[in-house]
């Protein structure tokens, strides 16, 4: 095996590729191959390093030298400098913004400062095609433990001391849902891994399939021991086509080293593992919806009970967890339970994967203990807000939660915390909101969203959200009352207790606490006729200015429907009857003569 001197991680996630960051690992290829060093410089494409608003990104290792926004044609200068001559290329080195000098190392960054990875270890680090890059860092040796060393029992004792909660919104206790479904009686049971990620704003399960499939595969595995299960299914969206295709090649190599198939570790054991493809379906995040799209039905809650525990697919028991959930328990095994429960809050153990996006300076994947303040997150991980602008609010748990404003900021993340604060963990959205956003709208923007992903089964979601949403419509056009208000809040309340699934229960999150934190933005809406934000197209006025106006004609002659009168040189008029506030007078007008009223 040829022993590298020097190592170049180039980030292979989603979004990098989407910024060339292919053709950069192809280009500093070549330059290998062009200085003859080949046998000294190996070029790896890795998941995702998390720090998504600066990539593409390149690592160098072993000085552990981190490159940012790194360009295709980059990389015969870092070849030439850093490879060859040694010297770092400053100008694509971290500037930190408070000091203005230059980061070279990840570990000085206030974005990695905070955070502890376990669920996203190997993101980053390995090539998530290569498995013995995955064994070389304890991969399977969990596996290995538990079938060599553990019974089951034992197994599902470590994982309960561990108080690993699920990952996917609801936080159930892993190991006791584990002992559960070993305890139901049948000749066929299943572990299922929820793939179905479709929060907006949230890419936590698809970075960690796409960097460490592994990890899943193992923990599939020691999930099927636990509970006699020889096989296996990842519900995944076949809109994630990276993630399947590194899936793919784990699952194929996991079945060339006998990690996979019949007696692994030369036991009794043996496991399988299959994919099956979701259409993009939010409500087949809720497990009973996910196992009805797996059996070709339309995905749709039931009733529960029966949990699938007892009776899942085709009607067998069946374990389900999401992917950040399978990703901590290889380590919960090598590391042991109470190494794990020492991380986090009481209620709440180890970390946490957010996906941090909005008005953020540092968008990105971060996994941080349990029990990190929302402070910490977004001010010194996030980095602050864009543009100088002045934090407003913080959406938690996509769709189904709440905006949480200043007062919040000391807030730990924990379920508990969130929950009793009007929102919740959810699956691990994380969207920060400035001064510019109209929170009314915003409430809007996730209800328009529910009422997409709605199933239609149960009356309370079908019909309840669409009402819900037509109010809010009604309010943004400033054309709501006072009455809206009682029963916007009434309904909201009711669509919470009736409705069958997670997805109608946790719907009109948003909403309330819009109204609880934002009150007086409804109440400009409505009283007023005003969006204080300026967000509400409805509620703009886009007026004309006389003392600035020298009537060039630039606003009238771009304007779309003819609202805007005047003669040349004389002062022009907007008529706010024919006006549909597509803003063109104002982008046009050269000298500041349009402002909105």
């Amino acid at each position: 095996m040829t022993q590298f001197k020097m190592h170049l991680l180039v980030c292979g996630g989603t979004g990098c590729r989407a910024s060339e960051s292919e053709k950069l690992f192809h280009n500093l290829k070549h330059e290998i191959l062009e200085k003859g060093l080949e046998n000294e410089v190996q070029v790896i494409t890795t998941g995702c390093f998390g720090f998504c608003e600066k990539g593409p990104i390149v690592k160098v290792m072993p000085d552990n030298t981190f490159y940012t926004q790194v360009k295709p044609e980059d990389a015969m200068e870092i070849i030439a400098e850093h490879v060859i001559k040694g010297r770092q290329v400053h100008r694509l080195l971290y500037v930190n913004p408070e000091t203005e000098k230059h980061v070279a190392d990840s570990k000085h960054m206030g974005f990695y400062r905070k955070q502890l990875r376990i669920a996203l270890r190997n993101c980053g680090f390995i090539d998530p095609e290569n498995i013995e890059e995955y064994i070389s860092r304890d991969g399977y040796a969990a596996l290995a433990k538990c079938l060599t060393e553990m019974t089951p029992a034992q197994v599902i004792e470590e994982m309960k001391k561990s108080g690993l909660r699920g990952r996917g919104g609801g936080g159930f206790p892993t190991g006791l849902k584990w002992e559960i479904t070993s305890k139901s009686q049948s000749d066929q049971k299943y572990v299922v891994c929820n793939a179905d990620e479709g929060d907006p704003g949230a890419f936590m399960d698809r970075s960690i399939l796409e960097g460490d499939p592994h990890s899943v595969i193992e923990a599939m595995a020691i999930c099927g021991y636990c509970i006699g299960a020889s096989k296996g299914i990842v519900y995944i969206r076949a809109e994630y086509p990276l993630a399947v295709e590194r899936l793919k090649i784990a699952m194929k190599q996991s079945v060339e080293f006998g990690l996979l198939g019949k007696n692994i570790f030369g036991t009794d054991f043996g496991f399988e593992i299959d994919i099956r493809y979701g259409a993009g379906a939010f409500v087949c995040g809720e497990e009973t919806a996910l196992i009805h799209s797996m059996e070709g039905l339309r995905g749709e809650p039931t009733i529960k009970p029966p949990f699938p525990s007892v009776s899942g697919y085709l009607e067998k028991p069946t374990n389900v967890n999401n992917v950040e959930t399978f990703a901590n328990v290889p380590v919960i095994i090598n590391k042991g339970a109470e190494w794990f429960a020492s991380i986090g809050s009481e209620k709440s153990k180890g970390t946490k994967v957010f996906a941090l996006a909005g008005k953020i300076n540092n968008v990105g994947l971060i996994e941080v203990p349990m029990g990190t303040t929302l402070r910490d997150i977004i001010f010194e991980i996030g980095g602050g807000i864009k543009d100088g602008k002045k934090f407003k609010a913080v959406q938690t748990g996509g769709p189904s939660g709440g905006c949480l404003t200043e007062k919040h900021l000391d807030i730990k993340i924990d379920f508990d915390s969130l929950t009793a604060a009007g929102s919740m963990m959810g699956s691990g959205g994380m969207i920060v909101l400035d001064e510019d956003d109209c929170m009314v709208s915003i409430a809007k923007f996730y209800l328009d969203f529910t009422v997409e992903e709605s199933c239609g089964k149960c009356a309370p979601c079908r019909i309840g959200n669409k009402r819900l949403n037509e109010m809010l419509e009604k309010i943004c056009d400033g054309k709501g009352t006072m009455k809206d208000l009682d029963l916007l809040r009434n309904l909201s309340h009711v669509i919470k207790d009736t409705s069958l699934c997670g997805l109608g229960q946790t719907s009109p999150n948003p909403v309330l606490s819009t109204m609880d934190n934002f009150y007086d933005e409804y109440l400009a809406h409505i009283v007023d006729h005003k969006c204080p934000s300026g967000q509400c197209k409805a509620l703009l006025q886009y007026v004309i200015e006389a003392e600035n106006c020298v009537g060039c004609t630039a606003c009238a002659r771009n304007c779309p429907v003819n609202a805007i009168a005047g003669e040349r040189k004389g002062v022009h008029v907007i008529d706010q009857s024919t006006c549909i506030k597509c803003g063109a007078c104002l982008e046009k007008c050269k000298f500041n003569a349009v402002f909105i009223k």
